[in-house]
Order: C-alpha cells, then sequence, then structure tokens
C-alpha cells in the first residue's frame, strides 16, 4: 500500500485531495515538524530534503508535493488534461511550484512568523505573491479550470496554496482574485476536499508554536 507522509500545510493537502479523488488505497503516516520528526535518519533518507509531503509506493519514493502528483497522475491515468495540452500543462504546474508556491510561503513567513518585522522582504514577497495570484485570476477569467477545461491534477497542485490566499495576502485577497475564489470554492466544496483538509484532525499534531517548534521550524535564527 502506498504510504503517505504528510502534515495539515498546503502542500501536502493537495496531495491529500489527489489520493481521496482518486480513490487509490494509502496509508497516512503524520510527520510532526514541529516537533522535529523531518529531521530523524528514517525520514532524511525518504526525502533529504526533510519537507513533507513524501510517498512510499511500495518502493518508489517520491518526494515534493508537485512531483507527487505528476507521478500519481502519470502512473494512474488520472485528472491528466488531454495530451495535445501536455505543453501547458507542464508549463503551469511549473508556475504554482516555482511561483505560486514558493512566494506564498515566504509571504506567510514575514507576514505572521518573523520575531521582527522586516519591512522590505514583507513588501518583496506580498508583491510576487499577489503578482502570481493575479496572473492565475486573469488565466481563470474565462475558464473554469487551469488546464484544457477540465478538473486535472494541475488545479489540485494550485488549490494547495490558493486556499489560503487570505492567510498569505490577507482577507481582502478574495476581493482582488475573485476568479481565484472562484476556483478555491468549487473545489473546496468537493467532497474529496472535504476530507483531504479533514485528514489532519485524525492524527495528533503538536498544537503549539513554542521555542521548541521554532528550533525545528526556524534552524537559521539558532545557528551561531
Amino acid at each position: 500500500m502506498l504510504k503517505f507522509y504528510f502534515n495539515g500545510s498546503p502542500n501536502p493537502t493537495k496531495v491529500a485531495l489527489f489520493l481521496e479523488e482518486s480513490g487509490l488505497p494509502y496509508q497516512a503516516i503524520a510527520v510532526d515538524t514541529r516537533k522535529g520528526q523531518q529531521f530523524e535518519p528514517g525520514f532524511l533518507k525518504l526525502n533529504p530534503n526533510a519537507k513533507v509531503p513524501v510517498i512510499d509506493d511500495d518502493g518508489t519514493v517520491v518526494f515534493d508535493s508537485n512531483a507527487i502528483l505528476l507521478y500519481l497522475a502519470e502512473k494512474h491515468g488520472l485528472f491528466l488534461p488531454d495530451p495535445r495540452h501536455r505543453a501547458e500543462t507542464l508549463s503551469w504546474l511549473m508556475f504554482v511550484a516555482t511561483g505560486i508556491g514558493p512566494y506564498s510561503g515566504q509571504a506567510v513567513h514575514f507576514r505572521h512568523f518573523t520575531p521582527e518585522p522586516v519591512p522590505y522582504a514583507h513588501k518583496r514577497y506580498q508583491y510576487e505573491a499577489e503578482r502570481h495570484y493575479g496572473v492565475l485570476d486573469a488565466h481563470l477569467s474565462d475558464r473554469p479550470f487551469i488546464v484544457g477545461g477540465s478538473y486535472s491534477f494541475v488545479d489540485m497542485a494550485a488549490w494547495g496554496w490558493c486556499r489560503m490566499a487570505d492567510f498569505v495576502i490577507g482577507p481582502e485577497a478574495w476581493d482582488k482574485f475573485p476568479n481565484v475564489k472562484r476556483f478555491v470554492d468549487t473545489i473546496g466544496a468537493r467532497e474529496a476536499a472535504i476530507r483531504a483538509v479533514a485528514l489532519k484532525d485524525k492524527h495528533s499534531f503538536k498544537p503549539n508554536f513554542d521555542d521548541e517548534a521554532k528550533r525545528f521550524m526556524y534552524r537559521h535564527q539558532y545557528q551561531a
């Protein structure tokens, strides 16, 4: 059975969405990053980058959420856009992987979690996050989904962070990007999405973001 190493953050949640949509049997294995479990030797053998999600598909290990989605979609022939849209599929997948994901993550960090304000970094990442959501919003202005007019794994890849746009940018995000809001609501109403979001509640994760958690999550602050 496929093993799915996860927590409740955006990137694992989009893989959970694919697994729930596909009906593939899987074992969910919680990795509590606030306890430093991502740095344990056994996990580092799966992902030397010490991040979730990871899957172990009967001995085939894949890490990085976007790589996992591509792997699963191609292996099982599920949620793939028509082959004539292959170039567009890869382009938008990389747009998520190199744009929406990392800029959203950094925008969240400098908005919510820095020990002291860093105005330049905050402005830089807010600007880039908003710019990327703006690109996607314009693209979705005349279509329900990102590639080929049908629901695909690329939509799942984008949904992971897009559903958090108000946390990334602020509550005004939904007014600024109404097409992204429609897209998020459409996917979020699916039964599989509801189950994917709720998966974390079936497992025990450290609730408080205390000094111990910060030492694991923000190790750069504690380097000599």
